[in-house]
């Protein structure tokens, strides 16, 4: 072992894990530990786990057996590291195993194996710490915890009650990830619409936003719950301060379904809030989740969905089969939907959400847009997106034979052809630096 320990990182599951990641390996950083991507040039390596559906649970399982395989010493963070006996059972040699949230023993358990690095190894970090992200775009989480009981989620076992991060706290990282040339900003949360709400000063997202887009910055909102406060962050969007990209996952609209998920909402008023939406901000992109085969759903409550599909004409769409997770009230309900059933419901309605997508690409074929470069191969093709597609998530913009062009670069491009997810552009010019980040 080298005298300054070497550690390397598997990050799984959702953004909200990555800013965990993140935060560790900051403070791990700063401790002095050496950071490697390479696992057989590692002391150990760190899985942060993701625990919330079946083949999650598998993933990050598989994850920890090739760490094992390329390093002697493993330890185990995240959702998964709640159920340390499934994990102990199937890897005997795990060095140690913690929950969601527990960085300080994480930390605690790294020196015990591999002890603390010398003082003079300490590193400065910046304030906003390490970024695993690309230099030019970062996610910005504002709480952790939900205080929503849905039946199919045990995120509130696992990470516990909503706890909203002060405004000022916020404020200083954003402000600090624009200084390290940070050109768009990702807020998340379990619940973005729900932050401040347990909050002394009582904040709420869409002040905070609006207080964030003085950074001038693109700034997008994920994992919006359909509140009131989506309204209000919608009417931001109308005015151009935050981008006009709205995620809400809504998981079902047939109310019995509904009722059973302990969710709000119906088919009308759901078709109401976002015809309202779109009246707020006509330019709004939204994306959406669904889940099929939940327990209870029948042909008639699917066919329901289906409708509404139709109707709503949702730019992005996931789809999920239910899969039970273990601890998740929604395993006592009556009504189990046969496997195949619930696969065949998601795969009929994203084929139907396939051609809804086909047919709002093709409405842009013609426009130009602004787009954020995210990827720039020797070849000069580069991949990015406009303000309507999220990191990771949706479809992508791709531009050839670009020359001067680099990652985090704004360009002004034509589309000039797409598929059902993706689209092809011709770049106009390098946008004008001096124009305005959010909104355009």
């Amino acid at each position: 072992m080298s005298t300054i320990p070497t550690l390397g990182f598997v990050s799984l599951g959702c953004a909200k894990n990555l800013v965990d990641t993140e935060r560790l390996t900051s403070a791990l950083v700063a401790l002095g530990y050496n950071i490697d991507a390479d696992y057989s040039r590692c002391d150990a390596v760190i899985v942060n786990t993701c625990g919330f559906i079946d083949p999650a649970v598998e993933e990050s399982l598989e994850a920890i057996g090739e760490a094992l395989d390329n390093t002697k010493k493993v330890i185990v963070t995240g959702c998964l590291g709640a159920k340390a006996e499934l994990i102990k059972q199937r890897y005997p040699k795990v060095s140690e195993v913690y929950g969601p949230g527990m960085r300080a023993s994480v930390i605690r358990g790294i020196i015990k194996h591999l002890g603390q690095p010398p003082q003079s190894a300490r590193q400065k970090v910046d304030p906003s710490g390490v970024i695993l992200t690309p230099s030019h775009y970062a996610y910005l989480k504002v709480a952790e915890g939900c205080r929503h009981r849905c039946t199919f989620c045990i995120i509130p076992t696992l990470r516990g009650p909503l706890r909203s991060r002060e405004e000022s706290a916020i404020l200083k990282e954003a402000s600090d990830l624009v200084r390290r040339g940070v050109k768009e900003l990702l807020v998340i949360a379990q619940d973005s619409s729900d932050y401040g709400f347990d909050l002394k000063n009582k904040s709420s997202i869409s002040t905070l936003c609006r207080k964030l887009s003085k950074l001038g910055r693109w700034l997008r909102v994920h994992y919006v719950y359909p509140a009131p406060e989506a309204d209000r962050l919608v009417a931001l969007m109308g005015e151009g301060l935050v981008l006009p990209y709205l995620d809400v996952p809504l998981q079902h609209i047939s109310t019995p379904v509904l009722k059973n998920m302990k969710r709000p909402g119906s088919l009308e008023k759901t078709i109401k809030v976002i015809e309202h939406w779109r009246s707020l901000c006509p330019d709004l992109a939204i994306r959406s989740t669904f889940i099929t085969g939940f327990p209870g759903e029948t042909s008639t409550q699917f066919e329901e969905l289906l409708g509404f599909i139709k109707e709503a004409k949702l730019d992005r769409v996931g789809c999920f089969p239910y899969s039970n997770v273990e601890g998740a009230a929604a395993n006592e309900l009556p009504g189990s939907v046969d496997p195949q059933i619930r696969e065949e419901r998601a795969q009929c309605l994203m084929e139907l959400q396939s051609e809804i997508s086909y047919a709002k690409l093709e409405k842009r074929v013609g426009t130009t847009c602004q787009v954020l470069i995210d990827y720039v191969s020797e070849e000069g093709t580069a991949v990015g997106r406009s303000k309507y597609e999220a990191p990771d998530v949706d479809g992508v913009i791709t531009l050839e034979n670009v020359r001067g062009v680099r990652t985090g670069d704004f360009v002004q491009a034509r589309i000039i052809a797409h598929d059902e997810h993706d689209m092809t552009a011709q770049m106009v010019e390098k946008s004008n630096a001096a124009i305005r980040f959010a909104g355009v």
